[in-house]
């Protein structure tokens, strides 16, 4: 197992991090014995860091960690979880959301701890609640060890973030299609020139750079002379830069928990080579020509006059023309734009058709145009069945 440096704190990070967010389920439950023979199994193997966060699998990934965990195994792994916003509503909240975690993980601490998705509006009110002031008395009483966040807004407000406290890590989506998208390559040098850790999530999109392939990326790799998987080519990219500490990967089959694990052991920073990032670019510019809408994530149409969060929009329109999960395109349109997560709505009904960002756009995109075909996609009525499920997910009271 390769493993990286945290370098606020000294500790080694295995490179490869087991997301706990999709576990293999039966019968719309976590399969435990099979979870949790999946997480020991990659524990035995040099995994050592363990994400997870209220919400996943329907509250119970903490509480089922918590029995994984078990029999030594919580010692060996640096174990990480997250505060939600949306079930905070004062500065006590947040010490009881704690309690009640760490009660669900039956552990005495949290490794590494971080708030849940942050953007301009989760941050501000975060902040104006009090929540630098909990981390510090949380670090203070060791019941967490790190504190961080994990990121989903635009690169200002990542660095602002940034610039706001002494965070140990931060948690970013990163992968060969979002260099532009959130906080991107921009943030990521941003947060290791301050010598903070970047764990980087949904490094194949959602699955989509990972799973059944465009015939013309499978022809792209094929033409390189390397038999490697479409995964394996997205997760070397990741590893590929140095400023990244930790690749987490939502693993839930041993096939996959093998083939991350042996292409970790040689993907060191700064170890492809220039035929190999060309290949990659190659691809990357395929998937660029399939997507549906060619926004290139640089926010100039930010902010809207009605809120919209444009490139959100776009990315995931884009995410689920080219083959990613409609489920989870889905899901997250809800969750993110359209208020799953008790936050503002952000998603493209809200549209005005002012037409100020199509005066602005680089790329010369008819993006009210091109938000109507957004909102009738992904707005529509099956991602509107699945919305009250996830508000009550995202906004239930945090209960034993």
């Amino acid at each position: 197992m390769q493993y990286r440096h945290v370098p606020k704190n000294g500790d080694q990070l295995s490179a490869l991090g087991f997301g706990a967010m999709r576990l293999p389920t039966r019968r719309g439950k976590i399969d435990e014995e099979r979870a949790t023979a999946q997480i020991r199994g990659a524990i035995d193997r040099g995994v050592n860091y363990i994400d997870t966060a209220v919400p996943y699998h329907g509250g119970e990934s903490e509480r089922f960690l918590g029995r994984a965990l078990q029999d030594g195994y919580r010692e060996r792994v640096k174990l990480a979880t997250k505060l939600p916003p949306w079930s905070v509503k004062t500065r006590e909240d947040m010490d009881r959301v704690l309690d009640i975690q760490l009660r669900k993980l039956r552990t005495d601490r949290i490794d590494y701890y971080l708030l849940h998705s942050l953007e301009a509006g989760h941050w501000k009110r975060l902040r104006d609640l009090g929540v630098l002031d909990f981390l510090d008395a949380a670090l203070a009483s060791g019941k967490i060890r790190n504190a961080g966040f994990s990121f989903h807004g635009d690169v200002r407000t990542f660095k602002e973030i940034i610039d706001a406290y002494d965070w140990t890590f931060c948690q970013i989506q990163y992968n060969f299609l979002d260099e532009t998208n959130q906080a991107g390559t921009e943030g990521l040098r941003y947060a290791a020139s301050r010598g903070i850790a970047v764990m980087v999530m949904e490094p194949l999109r959602g699955g989509m750079l990972g799973g059944k392939l465009p015939a013309e990326v499978e022809e792209i790799y094929r033409r390189s002379g390397l038999d490697r998987s479409g995964a394996a080519w997205a997760l070397r990219w990741v590893w590929n830069h140095p400023e990244v500490t930790v690749v987490l990967s939502g693993m839930n089959d041993e096939r996959h928990i093998a083939e991350n694990i042996a292409t970790c052991e040689d993907a060191l920073p700064d170890s492809m080579t220039a035929d190999e990032l060309a290949t990659v670019d190659a691809a990357a510019a395929s998937y660029r020509r399939l997507m549906k809408v060619g926004c290139t994530g640089c926010s100039y149409c930010m902010p809207c006059p009605a809120g919209v969060n444009i490139p959100q929009c776009f990315s995931l329109y884009n995410t689920l023309g080219m083959g990613g999960s409609r489920l989870f395109t889905r899901g997250m349109y809800g969750m993110s734009l359209m208020g799953g997560m008790a936050g503002e709505r952000a998603d493209a009904s809200l549209c005005r058709d002012c037409g100020k960002c199509a005066k602005v756009c680089p790329q010369g995109i008819a993006i009210p145009d091109e938000l109507k075909k957004v909102g009738r996609t992904l707005g529509g009525l099956q991602t509107k069945m699945i919305l009250p499920l996830a508000r009550m997910m995202f906004s239930a009271e945090v209960k034993e």
